[in-house]
């Protein structure tokens, strides 16, 4: 058994890559082409939920609201990104708030959640989703890292449109170290809130989107996320994947393993506001109006990699 999660065989470790490495190839595909972008975020979308709402496809997720929901607004995400990159308000106001304000949104509704948990499950249970929950001082710590997140989030104002033929939309106040932050925060969630799933839902998302940062184009993490995010929200309306032998790594389920993830998110983000609180005093700028970090070679790369610097 493993401290954090269980199941691990070869079916399982080569569905997982599996998994991650389709969600990248999609995310790639769509973000090189506006054509393929709306193929896969509008078309798709619209042919799934007819299927859905017909009884074609579906799975368990799909006839909960919280499931629906949570689908529907990832892809309102990619929406209102695409309208930043392929339209006249990609040089407007709208391009600094809606960016900023989606991930707010998402990050403060999971503080919320962190902490419902911690209030209502005071003992191990199966809610209303099919999904173990138990509060814990684990929760408070990972809200907390929330916060600390929604803080640290430099520079919005510098989000703009890449010159390259992907036209890319580049936050490039948004660094490595801030992006480590939100992973092992959002790991932390999926681990406390929906751990059932959490290898999935949380972990292999993650991968997929920062691997995408990596390896395919820096300064667009929020991009690659929200499209992962959307792509697996379809994925996972459409097909059952909890029943497959493919997918059967789940959570350990240990109260240790629970505090030691959320702690580790609580001091990941804690670094980083404190080198925020740094950076603010050295360069005197306010991290809200103006970017932060535009002498860090991270900023720099970031701009190099979508034409803007």
């Amino acid at each position: 058994m493993g401290f954090f999660f269980t199941g691990y065989n070869l079916t399982t470790i080569v569905g997982f890559i599996a998994l991650v490495a389709a969600l990248i190839l999609l995310n790639e595909i769509s973000r090189r082409s506006k054509i393929a972008s709306i193929l896969m975020y509008v078309a798709v979308p619209a042919v799934l939920f007819a299927l859905i709402a017909f009884g074609v496809v579906g799975s368990p997720s799909s006839k909960t609201w919280f499931g629906n929901v949570k689908t529907i607004s990832a892809l309102m995400g990619v929406w209102g990104f695409l309208l930043i990159r392929f339209s006249k308000l990609g040089k407007t106001k709208f391009a600094q708030i809606f960016p900023v304000a989606i991930l707010g949104i998402n990050i403060a509704e999971a503080v919320f959640r962190d902490v419902e948990v911690f209030m209502i499950y005071k003992e191990m249970v199966v809610d209303n989703a099919n999904l173990i929950q138990l509060g814990g001082y684990w929760n408070l710590f990972n809200a907390a890292a929330g916060v600390l997140l929604l803080l640290t989030m430099t520079g919005f104002t510098g989000i703009r449109v890449a010159k390259t033929s992907a036209r890319d939309m580049v936050w490039p106040d948004q660094v490595w170290f801030w992006i480590l932050a939100y992973d092992v925060w959002n790991a932390a969630y999926c681990y406390n809130c929906i751990s059932t799933r959490s290898m999935y839902s949380g972990m292999s998302l993650l991968a997929a989107c920062t691997l995408a940062e990596v390896l395919c184009k820096r300064g667009v993490w929020l991009q690659h996320r929200a499209q992962t995010l959307a792509l697996f929200g379809m994925f996972s309306l459409a097909v059952d994947y909890s029943t497959m032998p493919a997918f059967a790594i789940e959570a350990s389920y240990r109260p240790a393993a629970w505090g030691a993830l959320s702690i580790a998110a609580f001091v990941v983000n804690l670094v980083v506001f404190v080198y925020m609180l740094v950076q603010v005093r050295k360069t005197k700028r306010n991290p809200y109006t103006k970017e932060l970090y535009v002498e860090s070679k991270a900023y720099q790369k970031n701009l190099s990699a979508n034409g803007l610097s």
